[in-house]
């Protein structure tokens, strides 16, 4: 049997030497990406449409009151799906941003950066918001281009204020849903409508705002290359069954060019149909080799919508953030002539040099056990966390007192963190030894909703009781006539000597 041609196509690597978004010079190279189409782009177009109505709408959820989304940094607070986390409850937190990254990491060493394409802010705002907007004001990637290089004139001036104007107005909007979701939509409202005594939601407004405005007017693509730490991350994640958005450079080179088969022109002898004996012969027609068209047709279609500026036929890059934009182009390409689409595909590496699917590798494996045990103990910690938080400690600088009847008191301060939308009213009971309790203030205390309270209280035992110069006690706390929790002291007496 012949051997298997020689797949193995050398590609020149010079372009990892530079960025699309930086000249020669170490200039800005600004990116003019073509208005992309196709079936994929209507897909990201929908979901964003979803992502950004769910992004518009939440902070006006509210769950028994209060919001349904906060991440308040400044007094660390912070509410996830109603439930209140204090920083008693950080660990928690802690262990869901660790259970969060590692689904990053195991859904990149799967589907590469199809997160980045689809569903990361900062692409959906960028590619979907403002470059609609862009491509609507300014045209086409070349028109876009045209207009930069033209000297200022009424109609460019025009243009540029319209542009500024909107990129201003919905930066600023994307400014206060932002901070709506730090301090929530309830109390960014009633700063705004008084802005006079809230000048600090007034300057973070306008910080925010100046931010935004500087990544969708300048800074753009740069924060998927320069700052997003996300992208650096694939050269240790991907391999060669990661699903990426890839070129096949098995159909598509040569690119624009023809390759003949290893087959020579022969000729050969047939029998001559009219002649009985055979003696004679007659020339076969020469066999003529079949002549094999690379797909890529090198018309720079892909390079023409993407984003930052890359030839996605060199491969895998930094830059390469999956949105598809080149796999519509080249589709449209492929359509128009007669070839089958797909050139530019979501595929691995391994499928498309060897023809094998994905597989569930010993690291996937790894990764999906390590997940799987976080949200395990993720989901423990949530069902098990109590509504009330309660610390007991006994008034420092104090040991105990002597009392006229023959008891010993000790003073406590309690400490409690009320993780609900709604006030508690707690009261206390000695449950293990037979004494009294009695508050500072108060017999009944009320924890305010989503607040802290630090109360006092002295404990009476009587001096039988104390037989070392620690005795435990438990305190049950209750909420109408319910325990709802049990908390355990030390009470200090005189030691005992036998």
């Amino acid at each position: 049997m012949p051997s298997a041609p020689d797949t193995t196509i050398l590609m020149d690597e010079s372009f990892r030497d530079s960025v699309a978004t930086i000249t020669k010079d170490g200039k800005r190279n600004y990116i003019h990406p073509k208005k992309p189409k196709g079936k994929f782009y209507n897909l990201r177009t929908w979901f964003s449409i979803f992502y950004l109505v769910v992004f518009f709408i939440l902070p006006f959820i509210k769950v028994n009151g209060g919001p349904f989304i906060m991440i308040n940094i400044l007094e660390r607070k912070f509410i996830l799906f109603g439930l209140i986390f204090w920083p008693q409850d950080f660990f928690i937190f802690g262990i869901g941003m660790v259970t969060f990254i590692v689904f990053v990491i195991l859904f990149t060493v799967v589907f590469g950066r199809t997160f980045c394409g689809w569903a990361c802010p900062q692409t959906i705002f960028m590619e979907m918001v403002f470059r609609k907007i862009e491509f609507w004001i300014d045209g086409d990637g070349t028109q876009q281009k045209v207009l930069r290089e033209k000297p200022w004139n009424a109609n460019k001036i025009q243009k540029r204020a319209l542009k500024f104007i909107l990129f201003f107005a919905i930066s600023f909007l994307i400014a206060n849903f932002f901070l709506a979701y730090m301090i929530s939509m309830d109390e960014l409202i009633t700063n705004i409508t008084h802005p006079a005594e809230h000048t600090g939601t007034l300057i973070s407004l306008l910080t925010f705002t100046t931010v935004f405005f500087f990544v969708y007017w300048w800074f753009r693509e740069q924060a998927c290359i320069v700052v997003c730490p996300y992208g650096r991350l694939q050269g240790v994640l991907l391999d060669k069954n990661s699903i990426v958005v890839a070129y096949d450079r098995l159909r598509g080179e040569p690119r624009g060019k023809h390759a003949k088969e290893k087959s020579a022109s022969t000729t050969k002898k047939e029998k001559c149909s009219g002649c009985a004996s055979g003696s004679c012969s007659k020339l076969a027609e020469p066999f003529v080799p079949e002549i094999k068209e690379a797909d890529c047709i090198d018309c720079f279609a892909c390079v023409r919508v993407c984003p930052t500026g890359i030839d996605i036929r060199n491969g895998t890059q930094l830059e390469c953030i999956n949105c598809t934009a080149c796999m519509d182009a080249c589709d449209a390409i492929m359509t128009s002539i007669n070839r089958p689409t797909g050139l530019v595909r979501y595929a691995s590496e391994n499928s498309i040099t060897e023809g094998k699917q994905l597989k569930f590798s010993s690291r996937i494996k790894a990764y999906t056990a390590v997940l799987a045990l976080l949200i395990s103990l993720l989901v423990f910690l949530l069902a098990s966390r109590t509504d009330l938080d309660a610390r007991l400690m006994r008034t420092s600088g104090m040991t105990y007192t002597n009392l006229p009847d023959g008891r010993i008191e000790n003073l406590y301060s309690l400490k409690l963190a009320n993780k609900t939308h709604k006030d508690i009213a707690i009261s206390l009971k000695l449950e293990n030894l037979a004494g009294d309790i009695t508050m500072v203030g108060a017999s009944t205390m009320v924890v305010k909703h989503e607040d802290y309270s630090n109360v006092q209280f002295f404990v009476r035992l009587r001096r039988d009781q104390v037989k070392n110069w620690k005795t435990p006690v438990e305190i049950g706390l209750y909420q109408g006539g319910k325990k709802i929790k049990n908390i355990t002291a030390k009470f200090i007496g005189p030691e005992v000597y036998n």
